[in-house]
């Protein structure tokens, strides 16, 4: 014994391991939500151009001008393009885009722009009340807190960068327009102020999420719990059964047991866990259902998040019980690495995929929580909508589920062809 645990192999191997599995969750969970900003990429955001435009005041002959295509010009120069993906669209397709969590936001020029300004031009010099142009910018939180965040920091800095362009524009068209035609007058400090900042941005939610949401973290959370039932439910079944089968010890307090092994085949044995993980699935989505529900969660498709949660538990459930039957307790590690160390960063709930370093993108096409995550999400904010990403959820944990079946089936069945039967004869219980 001294010589086993005297060895520096003993005690190295599971400190290398360990620290090496902690260094990748550190390194990729960090590396995913330090710098959204910087990370942005292609983030889409609906420029909606209605403007139609007026007569330059002045002009002669008259000069129809649409400045509304001056802002969506300016908005193209002033952003850049690798970062954020401004898309150029009607009133109708952004507010359904919107609605179904594919864009973050919009910022919308309306029919009147170029009157107003020119009515705000002629104003500030001549009295009477006056009304500034407006562009409203709608962020989208159903889309994730976050992203609802950055949609607004953009506006903001549209906002304060078309003043500033407008701002130069109609100062000096006004002034020179004075010099012409009155040039006793002088504008007077109230005009210059308002014609600094000649353009009202006003920040709009688009559909407001109701309380009780976790500002759109509820769906996050949820795919979560749905996540590690699956997760955690299948490691607890494995355990259990094989204990229970006589396949594998079991310690209870200082007591060692080893049951007298059942003759069953890995094949049958994995059908026997299965089995078990998908009577989870059933009860344990409504017991989250109900949880959620007793405790505020609103939720506006009840038969939907159970259903898709039972399917969510027992399609990741299914595969990592058949990832430890194929690899044994190796298939422990793979599944952390699987469905929690890659899955979290990667799911899109608490960082935007396109906020983040495009790797965790790349990860989120197979991910399983990406794909539960966007399934929950368009649930509980986009009323079950199939377009808001639960259709393509749904097929990606069907797939799922049915890639751990045939997996898992086929090589169970392959082992028992082989003749590797797990077999072991009980000793009677002895203190520790």
């Amino acid at each position: 014994m001294r010589r086993i645990v005297g060895s520096p192999r003993f005690w190295i191997a599971p400190i290398a391991l360990v620290t090496f599995v902690m260094a990748i969750l550190g390194a990729l969970y960090m590396d995913s939500m330090l710098d959204p900003e910087r990370n942005m990429n292609n983030f889409p955001i609906a420029v909606v151009n209605r403007d139609d435009g007026d007569i330059m005041v002045g002009s002669d002959p008259p000069e129809h001008v649409v400045l509304g295509d001056q802002v969506v010009a300016g908005l193209a120069d002033e952003v850049d393009p690798n970062q954020i993906d401004l898309r150029p669209m009607g009133i109708a397709q952004a507010q359904q885009e919107l609605n179904t969590g594919k864009i973050y936001g919009a910022i919308v020029v309306p029919l009147d722009f170029t009157k107003r300004t020119m009515i705000l031009a002629q104003a500030s010099v001549v009295p009477g009340d006056i009304e500034r142009p407006v562009i409203t910018v709608y962020t989208n939180p159903r889309s994730g807190t976050l992203a609802g965040n950055i949609a607004r920091v953009i506006g903001e800095r549209v906002g304060t960068s078309l003043n500033e362009q407008m701002g130069r524009q109609l100062t000096e068209q006004v002034t020179a327009e004075l010099a012409a035609t009155a040039p006793d007058l002088q504008l007077s400090g109230a005009s210059s102020l308002l014609l600094s900042e000649p353009v009202d941005v006003r920040l709009v939610e688009n559909n407001p999420l109701p309380p009780g949401t976790g500002f759109g973290l509820a769906a996050f959370y949820f795919t979560l719990l749905l996540v590690l039932a699956g997760f955690t439910g299948a490691t607890i079944v494995n355990t259990v059964v094989d204990g229970m089968l006589g396949f594998t010890p079991t310690e209870v307090g200082p007591l060692y047991l080893h049951n007298e092994s059942v003759p069953l085949s890995r094949f049958q044995t994995l059908l026997v866990k299965w089995a078990m993980m998908v009577v989870l699935g059933f009860v344990v989505s409504a017991v989250y259902l109900w949880i959620s529900i007793l405790l505020g969660l609103p939720v506006p498709q009840p038969l939907a998040l159970y259903q898709y949660g039972a399917l969510a538990i027992a399609a990741v459930g299914i595969t990592s019980i058949s990832v430890m039957a194929i690899f044994g307790n190796l298939g422990l590690l793979i599944n952390l690495f699987v469905f929690i160390i890659l899955g979290l960063p990667s799911s899109g709930g608490a960082i935007p995929l396109d906020a983040a370093p495009p790797l965790y993108a790349w990860l989120a096409n197979f991910e399983p929580m990406h794909q539960i995550y966007v399934g929950v999400r368009a649930i509980l904010f986009f009323d079950a909508n199939p377009d808001a990403g639960l259709g393509q959820a749904a097929w990606m944990t069907v797939f799922g589920l049915l890639f751990g079946l045939v997996v898992g089936g086929v090589v169970t069945m392959l082992y028992d062809r082989r003749g590797l039967r797990r077999v072991h004869r009980a000793k009677a219980p002895t203190p520790s």
